[in-house]
């Protein structure tokens, strides 16, 4: 360990120290909260685990009733952590949770603050992954992709990069949530795409020309067969005055399909065309519609507060190379005078979830990006703005069964991206949403790396850490 490391250990552990015996110490943009992080109200699956949380209030003693018809459980302190058993039977013993927080006032007790806890019969997916990385925007010295059980706080580590050369690793996803079939991008050179499936760990060289040099945004088609990806060329630049810290952008950005079996490239005219910039690739449920978007291309960066990308959709037939004879637009969201990125669909093919900002297409440094969502049977948007924050809400996934999602936003702070979970009923309608609970409720004030690109998997990943790092450091 370094001077700087231990340094900055040492005050890590002062702080940790001094607010587990100053139990009120918590950052002024929590100050007037009862209870951090959040959850009242919010509605959550049974195999969730326990929501720890601090009581904001200066009383010195407080009790924390948890109850239903059949159960209750009481916790003492501002420390509110429900053991495991008890949590489990608590949630399987009714459809709400009352919970009543008291606090002592000249020897009895009185009422502080009450909530309800709504607790849905569907299940969600009993793993996420993500990565990582810290909140800047110029070095990947210490980053990892690692997955996390959503009914325990056990998580580890899928791949991470302090073992020899310190790769970047972004872009993680898996075929429909499954453990056994996913990928990632390595960079820099020797860049390349990591694909686990089947068994094996391979990787992909994907420099297929000097205008794709590599892949970046990834979409699985159902079969496993196809990958849908973009090309782009990013540029970053750092805004000297602006509520927005960095802007990023594409000088030019196409669509391409990978076939996987054998590592080659399937293009169209629609999704490379030199009149527009094409991102972003997403296939329906069913395979047989390639969603994407695209804006007018234009001279940048002189004109970016101009460019606003539509969701567009253009009809595929993989087995047969097929593609549709025109390009169709799903929502004009240049019209409205905004920009669309991220579109993600739900497992039913009902739901389109997608960001939406200003302008551009790297909305996850836009403090103004909102999650919107649209009713492709009944072609009229949902009203989903309980999710939404005065920061950027951006990265999004499905869960298996369409009824929860998992979004990063960076409400609190502005600077870290968390991960928060929302339930989505039959008909688009969501619940407020809920930070992934930890085994303590002040592990995210000081956690110092922002979760990335959060998915949900239908599993765990296994024994293939070690095969990873052998591909990626290029020892196999």
């Amino acid at each position: 360990m370094n001077k700087l490391s231990l340094l900055l250990s040492v005050i890590l552990l002062v702080v940790v120290y001094a607010c587990d015996y100053a139990p009120d110490c918590m950052p002024a943009y929590l100050s007037n909260s009862f209870i951090y992080p959040d959850y009242s109200g919010v509605t959550i699956p049974r195999n969730i685990a326990s929501l720890s949380f601090r009581v904001g209030t200066e009383k010195k003693e407080v009790k924390t009733i948890f109850h239903t018809k059949d159960y209750s459980v009481t916790v003492k302190g501002k420390e509110v952590v429900v053991p495991t058993r008890k949590w489990k039977k608590l949630l399987r013993s009714g459809e709400k949770v009352q919970v009543d927080i008291l606090v002592k006032e000249r020897a009895k007790w009185e009422p502080f603050y009450s909530f309800l806890l709504h607790i849905s019969a569907d299940e969600i997916d009993p793993y996420i992954t993500y990565r990582l990385i810290a909140p800047g925007y110029e070095v990947w010295n210490c980053m990892g992709i690692y997955q996390r059980s959503l009914s325990s706080f056990e998580e580890s580590p899928v791949y991470e990069n302090n073992t020899m050369s310190h790769f970047c690793v972004n872009c993680h996803t898996a075929n429909k949530g499954n453990p056994e079939e996913f990928i990632f991008h390595q960079r820099p050179k020797p860049s390349g795409t990591i694909l686990v499936k089947g068994g094996t760990v391979q990787k992909l060289n994907t420099c297929y020309s000097e205008k794709i040099p590599a892949l970046v945004y990834p979409s699985w088609h159902p079969s496993g067969n196809y990958i849908a990806f973009s090309v782009n060329k990013t540029v970053q630049s750092i805004h000297s005055a602006d509520a927005n810290r960095i802007e990023v952008w594409d000088a030019y950005s196409d669509i391409v399909i990978v076939d996987i079996r054998n590592n080659t490239l399937i293009t169209t005219p629609s999704l490379i065309s030199e009149e527009s910039f094409e991102t972003f690739p997403s296939f329906s449920p069913d395979g047989k519609t390639l969603y994407f978007c695209s804006a007018r291309s234009m001279q940048l960066p002189d004109s970016l507060l101009r460019l606003k990308y539509d969701l567009c959709s253009i009809e595929v037939d993989m087995d047969n190379q097929i593609f549709g004879q025109r390009v169709d637009t799903v929502i004009k969201a240049s019209e409205d005078d905004y920009s669309i990125s991220f579109p993600r669909l739900s497992p039913d093919g009902r739901f389109l979830l997608y960001t939406w900002h200003k302008y551009g297409n790297f909305s996850i440094w836009h403090r103004e990006a909102d999650l919107k969502m649209y009713d492709l049977e009944k072609k009229h948007p949902v009203d989903i703005e309980i999710v939404n924050s005065s920061e950027a809400e951006s990265y999004h996934s499905w869960s298996s069964n369409g009824r929860w999602i998992i979004f990063s936003s960076r409400r609190g702070d502005g600077l870290y991206t968390r991960p928060y979970i929302a339930h989505i009923d039959t008909n688009g309608i969501a619940g407020k949403p809920f930070l992934l609970p930890q085994k303590s409720s002040s592990y995210y004030l000081f956690q110092d790396r922002s979760y990335n690109i959060p998915e949900f998997m239908t599993g765990k990943i296994k024994n293939c850490r070690t095969r990873i790092e052998k591909v990626v450091e290029g020892r196999d």
